[in-house]
């Protein structure tokens, strides 16, 4: 006979955003009693997280995404207050070289607007103009340049799987449960979810059931009977070499064409989003790097903006998939309107690393009190689909 267990809350996905919820839910006040997470790969040896460029920013158009960002760079800055296990916590080598966003003369009022928006809200983001941003990256060609809006502090980039590993050790020091399974489907109980089935055949009762499952999230929804607009993207990341180093030091760097660049060990890394056309639905299995989208696209675009990146050897590369919202490619954060103890953390398309902290505390508060205590993220709801509120962000990446 399978092996029947319990849990008050099951989390779908054990990757930063899952790992992240697990820890907020364990440490908070009046919490479940139990929390057990399930991720098919404890390697993650393909999982989303690792694969990430590993950014945090307040650069966003909304007020969320801003607020978010803001908790984010707190939080792994103060790492140690939070995650530490017995005195030992990991670093996760964050560097703050700031976002350069470089907008032409059709972007600039909207990134006139978004530093508006972000300064309000306490981000620290200097608005230049062109000969501002010449000024102070006096290797840039800035052919079709008009401005760009530029992270003073609290932005930049770290490793994503130590941050993971760390909430997954912290989790796991305060009770958390992590089974390594494929979950394939749920038992139902009229507008509840009763169970989580297991391949390996075990059944496990839940009280909240909370669906953090990256880019495989839809198709965990699906057996819910939900249809959630969350498909595996796949992303391309190049590492190289400049022969010329570039002085001062690179920032993660935003051409207006969606291409971007940023240090990495001495070297850089360097990617882009394709148009839409161009970006089919994968599967999480297709880790094949298409090594097209630097030679036709990111590599030109460098070469024309950084002159030296004329001069550069291809040193590596890898892939790995965004947990695309289809819709408007912004979190979906809390429970479903019918299923009400059916939660989702989904949909981060590219952001989840730097939305974990922020997103973990907020579905914790949600799942424990009712409601969001910190930030509001009640406009990421599911139901935005349905009443077509959508949540537009136009610095995507």
């Amino acid at each position: 006979m399978a092996e029947k267990l319990a849990s008050d809350v099951v989390i779908v996905g054990g990757g930063v955003i899952g790992s992240a919820i697990a820890y907020f839910l364990a440490t908070a006040p009046g919490g479940p009693d139990s929390i057990t997470v399930i991720e098919r790969d404890s390697t993650y040896e393909t999982a989303s997280t690792p694969r990430s460029a590993g950014g945090i920013r307040q650069q966003f158009s909304n007020p969320e995404n801003i607020e978010i960002g803001l908790f984010g760079h707190h939080f792994v800055t103060h790492l140690a207050d939070y995650l530490s296990v017995e005195g030992d916590c990991p670093d996760p080598g964050f560097v703050e070289g700031g976002y350069l966003f470089l907008a032409g003369p059709s972007g600039l009022d909207v990134l006139k607007q978004n530093h508006a928006d972000q300064s309000r809200l306490g981000a620290e983001i200097a608005l230049l103009d062109k000969v501002a941003t010449s000024e102070r990256f006096p290797w840039l060609h800035l052919d079709g340049i008009a401005g760009a809006a530029y992270g003073l502090c609290g932005e930049g980039w770290l490793d994503p799987n130590t941050l993971m590993q760390a909430f997954r050790r912290k989790a796991r020091s305060l009770g958390v449960t992590y089974i390594e399974a494929e979950v394939t489907g749920f038992e139902t109980d009229g507008k509840r979810l009763d169970a989580v089935l297991l391949a390996d055949g075990r059944r496990i009762s839940a009280g909240t059931v909370v669906n953090a499952a990256g880019p495989n999230a839809g198709r965990v929804a699906a057996m819910a009977g939900i249809l959630l607009p969350v498909v595996p993207r796949k992303r391309n990341v190049f590492v190289f070499d400049c022969r010329e180093p570039l002085d001062p030091a690179v920032p993660l760097l935003i051409d207006p064409s969606g291409v971007y660049v940023r240090p990495e060990s001495g070297g850089y890394i360097c990617g882009v989003s394709p148009p839409s056309d161009r970006d089919p639905d994968g599967e999480t299995s297709d880790l094949e790097v298409d090594y097209h989208w630097f030679e036709e696209v990111i590599w030109p675009t460098l070469a024309h903006r950084v002159p030296a990146f004329e001069a550069i050897k291809l040193t590596g590369a890898w892939a790995g998939h965004y947990d695309y919202n289809t819709i408007d490619q912004n979190g979906i954060v809390g429970n479903h309107p019918e299923i009400a103890n059916f939660y989702f953390a989904n949909g981060f398309s590219g952001h989840g690393l730097q939305q974990a902290p922020a997103v973990g505390r907020a579905l914790a508060e949600l799942i424990t009190s009712g409601a969001f205590r910190t930030i509001d993220l009640s406009r990421f709801c599911f139901e935005r689909f349905e009443t077509d509120a959508l949540v537009l962000e136009r610095n995507i990446v």
